[in-house]
């Protein structure tokens, strides 16, 4: 099929394991190559029919293995799908474009880092599909992260309302001058000529109209926990439609382990 990639790479079925599939494109939003890991459900837990996306989003210093290899995030997916607790559907996990520490997941230095997930991860999983599912079911995408892919999830879901159905933030960054508590790069680097484009908040007020489904959470260790209290405090304060919740943990990879079962669990409730 066409795509809009000068290059695609698709790994090898015959040596792909546990139903995951390494994608690579070269895209203008990156000006070079980014690289997406998909699951999708075996042939025994789907039919023909199509499915919704999701977009798994990795924090600092990780990359587009991040939420498969560190997180299990496709056995998570599989288990829920095996006890009836989510639909079908397939995950996405991008890199963030593998520049500094981190991209934030926002434009900056002459590169489209949100394009390449708005609009770029969908196109190069719709042509990375195999022979048994042949498409996604349109207007059913959705997007969660973690850390700064918390912050890329609800900040993306604000600004580009009309391309998710759902956004799940976990211990989320939600303001970019949260971002130098984890990266090295001078957060000069990231500013945008919008400072709304910089806060969570600011977003989702903007665009509070159009706004798609949104929860977030965050571990009552982590040390972003203020800022999102702060979040919920505000967005109540709006009247802006959330759901937010705390739990026991810390910003670390057990706490989003167990909580990437609310994401999923959560989309899978929006029908």
């Amino acid at each position: 099929m066409a795509t809009p990639f000068r290059t695609i790479e698709i790994s090898d079925p015959a040596y792909e394991r546990d139903g995951l599939r390494l994608i690579t494109v070269k895209t203008p939003n990156l000006a070079g190559r980014g690289d997406i890991t998909v699951w999708i459900p075996g042939p025994d837990l789907i039919g023909d029919e199509p499915l919704p996306l999701v977009i798994l989003l990795h924090g600092v210093y990780g990359s587009h293995w991040a939420w498969s290899l560190k997180g299990g995030a496709h056995r998570t997916a599989e288990r829920l799908l095996r006890d009836g607790r989510i639909r079908p559907m397939i995950l996405a996990m991008p890199s963030d474009g593998l520049w500094g520490d981190g991209s934030g997941y926002l434009p900056h230095n002459e590169l489209n880092f949100d394009r390449w997930i708005v609009e770029d991860v969908s196109e190069a999983v719709r042509a990375a599909l195999p022979v048994h599912q042949s498409t996604l079911l349109p207007n059913r995408t959705f997007i969660a992260g973690l850390s700064m892919g918390g912050f890329g999830a609800l900040r993306l879901a604000a600004k580009y309302p009309e391309r998710f159905q759902g956004a799940y933030g976990l211990s989320s960054i939600t303001h970019l001058n949260q971002l130098p508590l984890f990266v090295e790069e001078p957060l000069s680097h990231y500013k945008q000529a919008d400072p709304v484009d910089e806060s969570v908040l600011d977003l989702l007020v903007r665009n509070r109209a159009k706004l798609p489904p949104i929860q977030f959470d965050c571990g009552t260790d982590d040390l972003l926990i203020e800022y999102n209290r702060s979040l919920h405090h505000s967005l109540t304060e709006q009247d802006i439609p959330h759901q937010y919740r705390e739990h026991p943990g810390g910003h670390e990879w057990p706490y989003w382990q167990e909580h990437l079962v609310d994401a999923l669990v959560f989309f899978t409730s929006l029908g």
